[in-house]
């Protein structure tokens, strides 16, 4: 059957070719989620204090807390509110009991008490945690967790920090990420903050022969206007070449915590302006709360990370960094987990009353830090800020129950929609697309990269190792459909 056409071919190539060149565009600022690995934190600490040990030292001082105010996996769950927390047993010999069951045959109490089961198992992973990689991402901070000093001072340490770095990476004791925060690019400070960029960077450039850590980016902070993201990367284009780095090896990371970062003069979004400034260096983007908060005339009493304020900014940012590959981080709980009393080297030990207040206080602390990170983590933001080592245990238990307690219902998921390939499938109540499908693979592959999932575990939905490590829920599809 023939059917009468008007638009020909010759008509409909001019506005076909525009409309091609405006679809390729697009598709080359919003390329998608980049399937690396991110982080689920950021450690930040003075710069003057940063050495090629520090990170295993953090560790080390992380596991002491734990044992100290959460020597088992009740006290843990009963801290932090784990779901089923309140029918776990409450005496010694109760949890000893448990811990043998649970070590002899965890499946088998997995059927009776999977309240039993889920704590213990997130605990073990924190524990495991702490002793293969206890700090996945650390920040050399030469701002906020460094202050203004002499600059012949900050000199000294910048140059020794950077010394440390390249002894780190020579020696293997660096995180997986790392990276160097600078102060902000305002009138005042942007001289300092080039000055301590460039030595930093001049230092572990000889030191190193110009090769750089794995992950390594620098911090911008307080970026209010888009010729700050940008003058950023016109630094990185001199420096580059200048000491031997590859090109487009130095990448930045820009921190959202003034008003005029979400809305600029001109009311628009500033944000999109600072990534199309940084002109491909930018990797990240960082929310800080209580600047942020500040700027909005919040008083400090009420400057917290779930703020109604914060919510809204974090939105904007999720909204304008969407599918561009930039990933996202929330801020930090401030509130330090650091019990009243502290024994004398030479002193008597501490009484059971002051041990008691002193766990008191850090598991309030904690607490606190559990519900703002499971915050984070259900708005969609997978990484913040960790200030203390102690928070390090409730960084990784958090991080792991959130994904653990989705696990069997995401498996299920998944492993029905690839033996379906390509048909929609319905679970419960759940319809799944092909979006759907990404975002389930996407979260196996983070639950697996931060350790709270095994790699069986995420096997058993059906995909091989080979298919997770590529990222590609299209390609598992196209797999499927060859056999």
């Amino acid at each position: 059957m023939t059917f009468k056409t008007t638009l020909t071919a010759d008509v409909v190539r001019a506005p076909l070719d525009r409309l091609r060149n405006a679809n390729l565009e697009f598709a080359r600022l919003y390329p998608g989620e980049s399937g690396n690995r991110q982080a689920v934190h950021t450690v930040y600490g003075g710069g003057h204090l940063f050495s090629a040990e520090l990170p295993r030292k953090l560790g080390g001082l992380a596991q002491r807390a734990l044992d100290e105010y959460a020597p088992d996996f009740v006290t843990f769950a009963k801290a932090l509110g784990l779901h089923g927390n309140a029918l776990l047993p409450e005496t010694q010999v109760g949890i000893q009991d448990l811990v043998a069951a649970l070590e002899k045959d965890p499946e088998a109490v997995r059927k009776v008490d999977e309240p039993a089961w889920f704590a213990w198992t997130v605990y073990r992973r924190v524990v495991a945690k702490l002793k293969s990689e206890p700090i996945e991402d650390f920040r050399v901070d030469f701002e906020d967790g460094y202050g203004n000093r002499p600059d012949a001072e900050e000199d000294g340490h910048v140059a020794q920090a950077a010394k440390e770095v390249a002894k780190g990476l020579a020696a293997g004791s660096l995180p997986p990420f790392i990276g160097l925060r600078i102060k902000p690019f305002t009138e005042e400070l942007r001289e300092r903050s080039v000055r301590s960029l460039d030595i930093f960077l001049s230092t572990l450039a000889a030191e190193t022969g110009g090769k750089l850590p794995e992950n390594f980016v620098v911090t911008l902070p307080k970026v209010q206007i888009a010729e700050q993201a940008a003058a950023l990367s016109d630094l990185f284009d001199i420096l580059e070449p200048k000491l031997g780095i590859a090109a487009g090896a130095l990448k930045s990371e820009l921190m959202i915590e003034v008003t005029q970062a979400i809305i600029g003069a001109d009311g628009s979004s500033s944000l999109p302006k600072f990534l199309g400034a940084s002109r491909g260096r930018c990797a990240s983007a960082h929310f800080g709360t209580y600047d942020y908060t500040a700027t909005c005339n919040i008083t400090a009493a009420y400057q917290a990370m779930q703020h109604p304020s914060c919510d809204f900014a974090k939105h904007m940012m999720q909204v304008a960094f969407a599918s561009t590959g930039i990933t996202l981080s929330d801020g930090a709980t401030t509130t330090m987990p650091i019990g009243p009393h502290k024994a004398k080297k030479d002193g008597p030990p501490l009484t059971a009353q002051q041990q008691a207040e002193n766990r008191a206080v850090v598991h309030r602390a904690w607490k606190l830090h559990y519900d703002n990170i499971r915050h984070s983590l259900e708005t969609g933001y997978y990484q913040g800020w960790d200030l203390n080592p102690a928070q390090l245990p409730i960084r990784y238990g958090a991080v792991y129950a959130f994904f653990l307690e989705s696990f069997d219902a995401a498996s299920e998921r998944l492993k029905n929609f690839i033996q379906k390939a390509a048909q929609a499938t319905l679970v419960g109540d759940m319809f799944d697309d092909a979006a759907t499908g990404q975002g389930l693979l996407n979260y196996f592959l983070r639950g697996v990269n931060c350790g709270a999932l095994t790699e069986q575990e995420a096997l058993a939905t059906g995909v091989t190792i080979e298919e997770l490590r590529g990222r590609s829920f299209v390609k598992i599809l196209g797999n499927r459909r060859k056999h």
